[in-house]
């Protein structure tokens, strides 16, 4: 069964996620490492534990979801794949990573784009696309049916949503997504967000203040 590994990044405390199954087969999502310790940190995992990186994810193309993308690429020659409708945000992101003092290695472009109702596999593990636009144009969430849990990027957070106040954002259509098709996901289905503490769908469904 798939295990998930976390790692704070970037001044944005952004999570980035590694994902692996006994076969040593991982998953990269959303690789955030800014500085040359982050980088460290998530190369030594990798190096450690024996993975063998065969896919590189993003939920979405904010800049503190895709600093990583480029050194990800250089180390194991993994393009990304996110949904085609994120392109413009990342087109964005390095005009306005200096406004942030950020320094931005142009992520690649990807070979293969991911659909809206599609899946990824890797090892004996299989991710379901969940397409959950709202805090951008084209969000996507992973699910694990199997290990019960959910790579949630800015959708849901423990006891918050997503930001919409960005270009692309709309909160309506957030709020419906959660509701349809994250809150329809088992209660004991552990969400791993794209800030903060892991939390499950059946906590939010009773305790978020969006929702109550």
């Amino acid at each position: 069964m798939a295990a998930v590994q976390i790692f704070p990044n970037n001044p944005f405390e952004e999570n980035t996620y590694i994902v692996y199954d006994e076969t040593n087969e991982c998953v990269i999502i959303d690789p955030g490492m800014y500085t040359a310790s982050e980088q460290n940190v998530v190369v030594n995992f990798i190096k450690d534990n024996s993975l063998k990186p065969v896919a590189l994810l993003n939920t979405h193309c904010h800049i503190d979801h895709v600093l990583g993308n480029k050194l990800i690429f250089d180390l194991y020659g993994l393009k990304p794949r996110f949904h085609k409708g994120e392109m413009d945000v990342l087109d964005a992101v390095i005009a306005y990573a200096p406004q942030f003092g950020l320094r931005y290695d142009a992520s690649p472009l990807p070979d293969e784009f991911l659909t809206k109702d599609g899946w990824v596999t890797f090892g004996n593990s299989t991710f379901q696309i969940i397409f959950c636009p709202g805090h951008s144009p084209a969000h996507v969430c992973f699910y694990d049916e199997k290990a019960n849990h959910l790579i949630g990027g800015d959708v849901l957070f423990r006891g918050s949503i997503g930001r919409t106040d960005l270009p692309g954002g709309n909160h309506q259509l957030l709020m419906s997504n959660i509701h349809e098709k994250l809150f329809t996901l088992p209660d004991d289905c552990v969400v791993y967000p794209g800030h903060g503490p892991e939390t499950t769908i059946g906590f939010e469904k009773q305790y978020n203040p969006f929702f109550n």
